[in-house]
């Protein structure tokens, strides 16, 4: 995947692929994003999930917003799924940060777009997600850069 680069009247950022050597800046933003959810991000979990990024074991992968200093203000998780009525393979979006500070200055945008071009260098047709009903300010984004759905979500707990 290509790196990109957008300025913005505020600030500057690259978009790239996780590195091993960002677990500690990560780290931080995914508490983050874990306490908006209330989802607690203990350390067995950030531990898990970092492994199946750095460690290709499950199709996860991640990419992260890094501003002019190196600071990483945002991130995305993303992997694969097939899709056998359409006969394809889509793209989940599954966790999308940046910094509440960071945020109004096409960070989340430029995520997306990354993770929509991740999507078209494997072949995917789709980049699907879901949001909290509730989140109405990233439904803003969301509503300008993809089409809603009449899909509802149901979860059976194991």
């Amino acid at each position: 995947m290509s790196e990109s680069t957008s300025a913005s009247p505020t600030a500057a950022v690259t978009i790239r692929p996780m590195r091993d050597r960002d677990f500690f800046s990560w780290l931080p933003l995914f508490v983050e994003y874990g306490d908006f959810y209330n989802s607690p991000v203990t350390d067995q979990k950030a531990l898990l999930v970092w492994s199946w990024i750095s460690e290709g074991k499950h199709d996860v992968h991640g990419l992260v917003a890094e501003n002019a200093d190196g600071t990483l203000v945002g991130f995305a998780h993303y992997r694969g799924f097939a899709r056998p009525l359409a006969g394809e393979v889509g793209v989940y979006l599954d966790d999308l940060f940046v910094q509440p500070d960071a945020r109004r200055n096409g960070i989340a945008t430029q995520l997306i777009e990354a993770v929509g071009e991740a999507a078209r260098a494997r072949g995917a047709r789709i980049v699907r997600w879901v949001t909290a009903e509730d989140n109405a300010d990233a439904q803003k984004l969301y509503d300008q850069v993809a089409a809603r759905t009449t899909w509802l979500t149901y979860d059976m707990g194991l």
